[in-house]
């Protein structure tokens, strides 16, 4: 399964400037989800980090992240229409820099869940660099 913004969308409450994935391009229902995200100098987050040598702050590589893997939970039937909120992070990794221009592939595959609780580890890359990862925790609404 892929999904363009506008189908993003359909499936996420996040909406202009918090969406930060731009397409989906590939989806396994409640196991896993790949997406992308297009840096450009135009974000609004570059006006202040930082104005002299621009770089993606590391807590919304984080969410955007975390936004892939709820894509993978909320495209499952019985979540449709739930909201996805993030529950945490551990071992929270910053290997590379992230500047306009970059494409940011987003990889979240669950691990476990228990209950409305789910648990993700994902990876962000940057031509096949690894830029950020960590292991997720989701709590479904």
């Amino acid at each position: 399964m892929t999904l363009n913004s506008n189908e993003i969308m359909e499936v996420l409450p996040h909406r202009f400037p918090f969406q930060l994935v731009d397409r989906i391009t590939e989806c396994v229902p409640g196991q896993m989800a790949v997406g992308r995200k297009c840096v450009t100098v135009n974000e609004q987050f570059f006006c202040g980090h930082f104005p002299q040598k621009h770089v993606m702050p590391g807590v919304l590589i984080i969410e955007a992240l975390a936004q892939v893997g709820a894509v993978a939970i909320l495209t499952e039937e019985e979540n449709k229409g739930k909201i996805v909120l993030f529950g945490g992070i551990k071992n929270a990794r910053f290997k590379r820099q992230v500047v306009p221009g970059d494409v940011l592939e987003l990889k979240c595959e669950l691990t476990a869940r228990r209950g409305p609780v789910g648990f993700g580890k994902a990876v962000a890359t940057v031509d096949g660099q690894v830029a950020a990862m960590g292991e997720l925790t989701f709590a479904i609404s």
